[in-house]
């Protein structure tokens, strides 16, 4: 993701000011970025709830790590990376509880209307059935077109271990999907 330089330039003096203690300073840094920690968030983590728990986890982090962030550095590029963390602490987390999962009838004022539609539920079933980081890789560069060095950076993971990522989850989505297509 290409940013332009009056926009980096923009972050960079909201980072500084953030780091000297204006609150005002990060929380605009928050609203630059938070779609974008959302989709991070999201390709990792299964759940809209968990997704928001991640972000919030990950900007809360960001806030208290301010002071070691070297304002040269790419500030969208650390702040993915510690969202990616928090997302995956939460399902590590989940998975050592193996807790029950709460209804879908609960309403959620963000919830995506698309998640009920038959092509969605499946696509849904589909992604489950790849790991947590082929997952998050797919998500990252089919859906929010992360490159596929962005998204080593982001997961902490070589560029070539996100190609082969990348290459073996859409292998997998055409097997698991492929009864669909016939369907259609």
């Amino acid at each position: 993701m290409s940013v332009d330089r009056p926009e980096r330039e923009r972050e960079h003096r909201l980072v500084v000011a953030a780091q000297a203690g204006d609150a005002d300073a990060f929380a605009e840094l928050v609203r630059m970025h938070q779609r974008r920690a959302y989709a991070v968030a999201r390709s990792i983590v299964l759940t809209h709830e968990d997704a928001e728990d991640a972000v919030q986890e990950g900007f809360l982090h960001a806030f208290r790590a301010l002071d070691r962030f070297l304002p040269d550095q790419a500030f969208a590029a650390w702040l993915h990376r510690i969202v990616a963390n928090a997302a995956l602490d939460i399902t590590r987390r989940k998975k050592v509880r193996d807790a029950d999962t709460l209804a879908e009838t609960i309403a959620s004022p963000f919830r995506d209307p698309a998640e009920s539609d038959e092509l969605r539920r499946r696509l849904s079933g589909a992604l489950e059935t790849l790991g947590e980081r082929q997952r998050a890789v797919i998500v990252l560069h089919d859906v929010e077109g992360f490159k596929h060095s962005e998204i080593g950076k982001i997961l902490g993971i070589p560029e070539g271990t996100a190609r082969s990522d990348l290459h073996h989850a859409r292998a997998r989505l055409r097997l698991v999907l492929s009864s669909l297509r016939s369907q259609l």
